[in-house]
């Protein structure tokens, strides 16, 4: 019963590696993006390359504005590396973008700040 378990415990977390493998595939990072731009201009873009799943325009918190890079998840992983090919490197609003796989996130450790700024009552 126990070496069924473990059989089970391990198929489970194959597939899990697979599926990020994958995801990993069709997620890209695309970088030194024009300021202005929008998630809907993204999507037009990339859509010419294959089915866009998700956009994570990623922007600042305070003000709103975007930050300059976003995340694109393509359907296929052909529609991505079709997407890499014909836009990295090319001059979107007169700025040379950078597209290509986006690498899985690092854990980063906890940093505590002393003096946040905000005052103790």
């Amino acid at each position: 019963m126990l070496a069924l378990w473990l059989d089970a415990d391990l198929h489970f977390e194959l597939i899990l590696k697979e599926m990020l493998v994958f995801m990993n595939r069709t997620r890209l990072y695309v970088g030194n993006l024009p300021f202005r731009i929008s998630e809907n201009d993204l999507r037009e873009l990339f859509e010419q390359y294959g089915q866009v799943n998700e956009i994570n325009l990623i922007v600042d918190k305070m003000t709103g504005q975007s930050r300059g890079f976003a995340f694109v998840t393509m359907e296929t992983s052909q529609a991505a590396q079709s997407a890499i090919d014909s836009l990295n490197g090319t001059s979107l609003s007169g700025r040379q973008i950078v597209v290509n796989e986006a690498k899985p996130r690092e854990e980063r450790p906890h940093r505590h700040r002393e003096n946040s700024g905000r005052s103790r009552r």
